[in-house]
């Protein structure tokens, strides 16, 4: 399962370890190793994803010396080095590194209660505020262009265009949906030049499963997985929690009917989030706070069509319309949200005073 020279080249003894596959994650192969000298999360970074396993380590260690010398309590989940001092092990072309085990500690794979999200929200809020300020110029992007809305509506309208007629006639109601929505895009497009809005710290992949939770009270203890740490907005983060924890079912419910927005669980993430990083937030940042939602669900919607309209050539799939069935899936969460636009912006208001 693990080679025995990959446990030993972190200074432990692999013998002296119990190794199984761990967690959820569907990126990374992860293992946690058991034994009388503790605990650890051993990984393999998947370099289909991650091109530059490198680029992970430095941000993380640029974020490590960052906490370390302001926030010194800040419990930041940082990789422990081989027993030579490297922050990865690479064995015959694969990239491995060790972080600790949280004792005490578990995740959640969905928000099962407002308490869960309040808490996960909290966490990423936390870290978020912690690091506001930090230099951005050593940070590059582990996965280029990650969230760039403009770049996957150009990647859009480039499959309708190209689109076998079989898929487009198919979809050619749900195309035109999205289209209808194209001010999403067109917001992004000013935002990101906007100097008021600018780049900071962001985690990209606030699932509520990359929070480590208290085992027993549910309450947050950390961020962790934290690949996709590099410079962002504020709507990425905040977005993912809102596309993520508000809705009863997933991205893959073909039951379209069972799709809404609980409105506790959007106030209680909007609660976390905001007491931790409210007070760093610019004014503008401020006015797009329920645009966050909007943001990352269309373009989630819009990565979904484009890749059935484009013959499911990226996401994995299990019968033929199920990136159809995602996009339509993320379009009718778009609408729901959009639908209570006036009662949750008024939420948000109510955090921001706080």
């Amino acid at each position: 399962m693990v080679n025995e020279s990959i446990v030993r080249a972190f200074g432990l003894e692999p013998g002296a370890f119990e190794v199984k596959k761990f967690g959820s994650g569907h990126i990374n192969n992860t293992f946690l190793l058991s034994g009388e000298q503790g605990q650890y999360i051993l990984q393999k970074i998947n370099t289909y994803v991650f091109r530059e396993p490198e680029v992970i380590a430095r941000n993380q260690r640029l974020a490590a010396d960052y906490l370390a010398a302001r926030h010194p309590d800040y419990l930041f989940i940082n990789p422990i080095p081989t027993a030579s001092g490297e922050e990865l092990y690479v064995h015959e072309g694969e990239y491995w590194r060790m972080i600790p085990f949280i004792p005490g500690s578990t995740s959640v794979d969905q928000a099962d209660t407002p308490k869960q999200a309040y808490e996960a929200a909290r966490q990423f809020g936390k870290m978020a505020r912690l690091l506001h300020g930090i230099d951005l110029h050593g940070f590059r992007a582990t996965i280029p262009n990650f969230h760039n809305l403009t770049l996957r509506y150009s990647a859009f309208q480039e499959a309708i265009r190209l689109a076998k007629e079989e898929r487009k006639q198919y979809a050619d109601e749900l195309i035109n949906r999205f289209l209808r929505h194209s001010d999403i895009a067109v917001t992004f497009e000013t935002l990101k030049t906007d100097p008021a809005f600018s780049d900071r710290l962001m985690h990209h992949d606030t699932k509520i499963n990359n929070v480590l939770l208290n085992k027993h009270t549910f309450e947050g203890i950390c961020v962790c997985d934290l690949d996709t740490l590099m410079p962002g907005k504020i709507i990425s983060d905040l977005g993912d929690m809102v596309r993520t924890y508000v809705s009863p079912v997933s991205e893959e419910e073909r039951d379209f009917s069972r799709i809404a927005v609980r409105d506790e669980y959007f106030e209680a993430l909007m609660k976390g989030y905001l007491s931790e990083v409210g007070s760093t937030l610019s004014n503008a940042e401020r006015a797009h706070l329920f645009y966050a939602g909007k943001f990352m669900i269309y373009m989630q919607g819009i990565r979904f069509l484009t890749d059935y309209l484009n013959g499911d050539v990226y996401y994995p799939i299990k019968y033929p319309e199920h990136n159809y069935n995602r996009a339509m899936n993320q379009l009718t969460l778009l609408e729901r949200l959009i639908e209570k636009e006036d009662k949750l912006q008024q939420v948000i208001d109510a955090c921001l005073k706080n």
